[in-house]
């Protein structure tokens, strides 16, 4: 129950800050919410410290001689390719859109041979709101052409890759998508036979790239029926297109194998978006039936019952490698390291009683893995050598130095954390920030120690790229916290306001990250979620950004502390962290704010029923009972791990970490916004908990934004959370007194 962050898209906003984006509408621009709180205007003043180049996703040639980027244009996002030890030399693809297109390029993927660049392109003219297809284009970067639409497609397309022998690219698609394949999106309106009609199913699919190919467009793929080969014409000089995976499953993640001849995926059965959580490990040869390698549900020890996720084949093909855990949302990855024999077996976990949590991973050999993994705050690239056999029954590995940590996040543009590799992993290309440190992008060459700045934490890394020299934060220092709670110890941030002076006394905003399974990590412009700590730093609020028990980045028995115990141990870490930063900083103990998204909305609501500490709070897209949530949401599935059962076999259970529950307690002036569509946290727990403030008295108010989901995508919507939740706080806790 997060919102996304740095997930792949095909745009290039992956570096934007949040501030960006509500800098693209006037202050006060949102109508039709209802009267705004006196000081409403003054919080518009957010963070005006933009990167002046927004980079996107970047991948290197598998050869390392190339570097490719997704970049801004001025007709949408934009893709370019240069020498990797010369980027001024960069040439864009050029695509077949038209002078009126608005587009957006993304979703680059390299052939082995280094010598083809596919990738993502939707367009639609300045007249329309959105593409009604995604095209798949291939740029062959020896010829003077500009690139080709290898197929056109109708729905949702997402993580292209070449097989490992060239000859074919396979996708994510589903097809006549009217959402994202996310329950992150806003969800359908309900209609007809609920859970039945019109169920999308995300399937991998593949094109294949003829060596002598024209330059003449893949037919349209006809209706999905499970034909081997959806193309009206069979002709070898035309890319051929069909479904790899069957219609009964949903994939979430899928690696070719090693000789292009089979998959590896997790999958579970329809209704995707609700079953990530029971998913599989599956193998299916190219025409075959798919074969299940590992059931978390079936097996003992420490992964029964957890997700998995990022699957990776061994390069000789007889295991498979993937992160498992107790996770909270799909796409957001945390755990230890794992390998399965792909045959099938015992899971063996390599990473055991790690105090880090790994969230992507790549084979170098077949004896070795890299991870880049969260410890502690921090990002982290660390070599796995692995020792021992699957077949002879046991294998472990040796984490070695960390290649690179940074107090930052490190990510390519894929998928949480995830960096671009050269087929020998020599050398590792990404971008990466930190809250006071702007969006570059980097490479790291495992066994090199070189800087591109010494004094602030990103030692290890060679700085690429410099668009952003000499753009400063508008918005405090931000400095690593740490402290003990119960038998823990817990890490977080604390942002500084802006123009900090130690001589006054400050408010303060706690502000809790979803998830749970979630971390804050360093990065331009970013915070815990929802809200914008660089907002509120700027206008004059030290900012707490906790890590409590549930988060990762301490390990998996961390992660796994709050299980049956929301709001109670987790509550009590971030309360320590108060009292950690008014032992050391001057906050006035009388104006300190609470807020959150997600899994922090719900802490919100819950911590007010249990302490009177909080002068204010803003909850965004918050749980108040969990046993009419259970009944509500479209994501049922992720509350057995956590729960340990149903709220009907243990109604008790849910109702002990209930805000509704002890509801009277409640006298902390809240307000609280949500999306109509929000399918993993339903509208109605936050007309349920307003409803409920209202009638014990207690000043509140609900703002429902229509037409948004969990994580909200119209900018007029997000600027004016921001704004409604900094009037909130000016109104009962002023910056100044």
């Amino acid at each position: 129950m997060i919102l996304p962050s740095f997930r792949k898209s095909l745009g290039a906003s992956l570096s934007v800050p949040l501030a960006a984006m509500l800098l693209l509408v006037p202050a006060g621009a949102f109508a039709g919410q209802g009267e705004k709180p006196s000081g409403h205007e003054a919080s518009g003043q957010v963070p005006r410290s933009l990167n002046r180049s927004p980079l996107g996703q970047v991948a290197v040639s598998p050869d390392g001689k190339r570097l490719a980027w997704v970049q801004d244009g001025h007709m949408g996002a934009e893709i370019h390719v240069a020498p990797i030890g010369d980027l001024g030399k960069s040439q864009r693809i050029a695509t077949a859109a038209t002078a009126d297109q608005h587009c957006r390029d993304g979703q680059i993927t390299w052939s082995p041979d280094s010598t083809e660049l596919a990738f993502l392109s939707e367009c639609a003219s300045q007249d329309e709101q959105s593409s009604s297809q995604t095209e798949l284009y291939l740029a062959r970067l020896d010829d003077a052409g500009p690139a080709r639409i290898l197929i056109s497609l109708k729905g949702y397309v997402d993580d292209p890759a070449f097989s490992p022998d060239g000859s074919m690219i396979a996708f994510l698609y589903v097809e006549g998508a009217t959402r994202p394949a996310s329950a992150l999106a806003a969800i359908k309106p309900f209609a007809g036979v609920i859970g039945e009609d019109g169920i999308e199913i995300q399937r991998v699919a593949r094109v294949t790239v003829p060596p002598n190919w024209n330059g003449d467009p893949a037919p349209p793929p006809a209706p999905a029926d499970d034909h081997p080969v959806a193309s009206r014409a069979i002709d070898h000089l035309l890319p051929l297109f069909d479904f790899l995976t069957p219609a009964s499953l949903h994939v979430y993640e899928f690696d070719w194998a090693p000789d292009s001849k089979s998959l590896g995926y997790i999958a579970a059965d329809p209704p995707g978006e609700n079953n990530w959580w029971v998913a599989k490990l599956y193998t299916q040869a190219l025409g075959g039936a798919p074969k299940t390698v590992l059931a978390p549900a079936e097996v003992q020890g420490a992964l029964h019952g957890l997700q998995i996720a990022v699957p990776r084949w061994s390069p000789d093909g007889k295991s498979i490698a993937f992160i498992g855990g107790l996770m909270s949302d799909q796409g957001v990855t945390g755990g230890d390291v794992f390998v399965v024999s792909a045959s099938g077996g015992e899971p063996q976990n390599l990473t055991p009683q790690r105090p880090s949590s790994a969230a992507w991973i790549t084979w170098k050999g077949n004896d070795s893995l890299f991870a880049d993994e969260l410890a502690g705050g921090r990002c982290q690239l660390v070599h796995l050598d692995l020792h021992g056999s699957l077949a002879e029954g046991g294998i472990s590995a040796t984490v070695g130095r960390p290649v690179f940590s940074i107090p930052g996040s490190a990510g390519d543009g894929r998928m949480e954390l995830s960096l671009s590799a050269t087929a020998d992993r020599s050398l590792f290309v990404f971008n990466a920030s930190s809250f006071d440190r702007p969006t570059e992008t980097y490479s790291a060459r495992p066994g090199e120690q070189t800087s591109s700045d010494s004094g602030d934490g990103f030692a290890g890394l060679t700085q690429l790229t410099s668009g952003n020299d000499g753009v400063q934060p508008d918005w405090g220092k931000t400095v690593s916290l740490d402290w003990t709670s119960d038998a823990f110890h817990v890490q977080g941030w604390l942002m500084l306001p802006k123009d900090y002076d130690p001589a006054k006394k400050y408010p303060m905003i706690v502000e809790v990250h979803g998830g749970p399974a979630s971390a804050v990590l360093g990065r331009w412009g970013g915070g815990a979620g929802g809200f914008s700590a660089t907002a509120f730093s700027a206008l004059g609020y030290f900012v707490l950004m906790p890590n409590p028990r549930g988060s990762y980045g301490q390990g998996e028995a961390f992660t796994q502390a709050n299980r049956k115990d929301f709001g109670y141990g987790d509550l009590r870490d971030i309360l320590a962290g108060v009292d950690t930063v008014l032992a050391k900083y001057p906050v006035d103990p009388n104006r300190v704010g609470l807020a959150g998204w997600s899994y922090g909305g719900f802490m919100t609501m819950f911590a007010i029923t249990q302490t009177n500490r909080f002068r204010a709070a803003v909850s965004g897209a918050g749980i108040s009972d969990w046993l009419s949530y259970y009944g509500e949401n479209s994501i049922d599935q992720w509350m057995i791990p956590y729960f340990g059962a149903s709220v009907y076999d243990d109604p008790q259970v849910y109702a002990k970490s209930s805000a509704i529950t002890y509801i009277k307690q409640a006298h902390t002036p809240t307000l609280a916004v949500v999306g109509d569509r929000d399918g993993e946290c339903p509208a109605p727990q936050s007309f349920e908990f307003w409803h409920a403030l209202r009638d014990i008295h207690v000043p509140s108010e609900l703002v429902v934004y229509p037409n948004e989901g969990h994580g909200f995508v119209d900018p007029v919507h997000i600027r004016d959370v921001i704004e409604r939740a900094g009037a909130w706080f000016a109104r009962y806790m002023p910056p100044s007194q």
